[in-house]
């Protein structure tokens, strides 16, 4: 999803655009996620990059895809970019900090 969301409708009031949009990105996460995995992934990992435009768009974490559309509504923008791409990812296993210490 590479989109540009414009916060401005005669017939809708801004509170609920930004409602629309935040549940819009929720469906399209979700619809993802749904996609089949590749034979050598693990889980659906998401690229996202937020920002006025698309230009100036910075990534961020996909966690935080709500907090920033709130930050944009706090700002009174009039349109904000999103872009969230989903890639397969593998789990890399961690390293048991304990085992090590015992050993050196």
């Amino acid at each position: 999803m590479k989109k540009t969301f414009v916060l401005s409708n005669p017939k809708m009031s801004y509170q609920r655009i930004i409602e629309t949009a935040k549940n819009d990105v929720k469906k399209h996460i979700k619809a993802e996620r749904n996609k089949d995995l590749p034979d050598n992934a693990d889980y659906w990992g998401f690229e996202c990059k937020f920002g006025q435009t698309a230009e100036n768009a910075k990534h961020i974490h996909e966690g935080d895809i709500n907090s920033n559309i709130s930050s944009a509504q706090s700002q009174h923008w009039k349109s904000f970019y999103l872009e969230v791409v989903s890639v397969a990812k593998v789990r890399t296993k961690s390293i048991d900090v304990d085992a090590n210490s015992a050993n050196g």
